[in-house]
């Protein structure tokens, strides 16, 4: 399983409010359309002063999977409603390993 990390800091003329708005509502609604994902998980900072906003978890089953959503027309309309809103975006490309987790059920 591929996983991509994407670290977000919004842009100065929107509020945390504002951003965190955007990005769990209208942009997670294009966002889980994108071909190929497994799994998409968003993590908005409580603290303003972060340094980012928010972490997005990405799983495809490979990299390519994942560069070939961002290909597509939907996955062109994902990140330029990312930018848009994004100040700063880093990417991370992953390898999970999951050291303890004594909550999990199966399917999470």
């Amino acid at each position: 399983m591929f996983k991509a990390m994407i670290l977000l800091k919004r842009k100065e003329e929107y509020s945390q409010r504002e951003f965190r708005n955007w990005w769990l509502g209208e942009h997670a609604q294009l966002a889980i359309q994108l071909p190929g994902l497994k799994k998409l998980c968003f993590n908005p900072a409580e603290d303003e002063a972060a340094l980012y906003d928010g972490v997005a978890e990405l799983w495809f089953e490979t990299e390519r999977d994942f560069t070939e959503a961002y290909q597509s027309e939907l996955g062109k309309a994902v990140a330029a409603d990312s930018l848009a809103h994004v100040g700063r975006r880093d990417r991370l490309f992953v390898e999970e390993n999951v050291l303890f987790n004594k909550d999990w059920k199966s399917g999470n």
